[in-house]
């Protein structure tokens, strides 16, 4: 169902900290005229954690008439409080958006069965497909691989995964473990390769808001069995891969994107512009691979 290279959008803002709807449609534009398989708005890319709930929500549907059906619309709606997910999700529904993203709860570290009937609960409320989001590095709490297939088994809409552990080993345990029909997306720019190269079928990307065509076209050769063409687009991107998180997701994305003049550098706290050596070394890996 979901597939190739989808995109976890930024959220650019105007200088007075509000949202820039002018710049997230054009991006919006952008990313349909260069192929992109999906988009994902309201993501950690999209600096969910400092929207409130209307900035959410007005979010998702700027994406959604945007694309104009062209591409899904997966919209990032999940929470460390169910009630507010719940919310969220069913707006997110009722709006159009074609499936939804539910990130693991955060800060509560909540156990495996807590996870269960998370998951559960929302996937009982809405019927748009689930992706989850395993993200143990910024949530504090890992998935695991049994308590994904429970929740496969014995909920049709849950479909797939972003997995962003960082652990292959896993990943792997995921993909021989779940139904063949559920579907592993690689939440890492570096691991799609690997990923795909495992069964999976594609990447909910950060590096795609500035390389959509080129990360389409990196997962349609991998899909189509094409690994070797795959291999040498992995290298050939890799130091953007690093480069874009040489300080946390998503300030160094924002910054490559400000450099094109596509939109302003503007983040909201406790998030801020970077480093200037580390700015530097963007700028120069922009322009060793001619985008800038």
């Amino acid at each position: 169902m979901f597939k190739g290279t989808i995109t976890a959008i930024v959220t650019p803002f105007l200088e007075n900290g509000n949202i820039d709807e002018h710049s997230l449609k054009n991006l919006v534009k952008f990313q349909i005229e260069n192929q992109i398989d999906g988009i994902v708005p309201c993501g950690t890319t999209g600096e969910s954690p400092t929207l409130d709930y209307e900035e959410h929500h007005r979010v998702i549907e700027i994406v959604i008439a945007a694309t104009d059906g062209k591409v899904p619309v997966i919209a990032g709606t999940g929470s460390n409080s169910l009630r507010e997910a719940l919310e969220i999700t069913k707006r997110a529904a009722g709006a159009g958006a074609d499936a939804s993203l539910q990130v693991c709860p955060y800060y509560n570290k909540p156990t495996q069965e807590g996870l269960y009937r998370h998951f559960s609960a929302i996937a009982k409320a809405v019927d748009i497909p689930i992706i989850i989001y395993n993200i143990q590095g910024r949530t504090g709490v890992n998935l695991e691989t049994g308590t994904l297939a429970r929740l496969a088994k014995e909920h049709s809409n849950i479909v797939a995964v972003k997995e962003a552990s960082g652990n292959v080993a896993q990943m792997m345990d995921v993909l021989n473990e779940l139904p063949k029909n559920f579907t592993v997306l690689s939440g890492d720019d570096n691991l799609t390769l690997p990923l795909m190269a495992l069964g999976g079928k594609g990447v909910i990307s950060v590096a795609s808001n500035i390389i959509p065509r080129e990360m389409h076209e990196l997962t349609e050769y991998a899909l189509n069995g094409d690994f070797e063409n795959a291999a040498r687009l992995h290298y050939q991107l890799l130091p953007l891969f690093k480069g874009i998180f040489l300080e946390t997701n998503p300030i160094p994305i924002k910054a490559a994107l400000a450099m094109k003049g596509m939109i302003k550098e503007a983040y909201r706290l406790p998030l801020c512009e970077m480093k200037a050596e580390n700015k530097e070394k963007l700028r120069n890996i922009l322009n060793n691979l001619k985008l800038l």
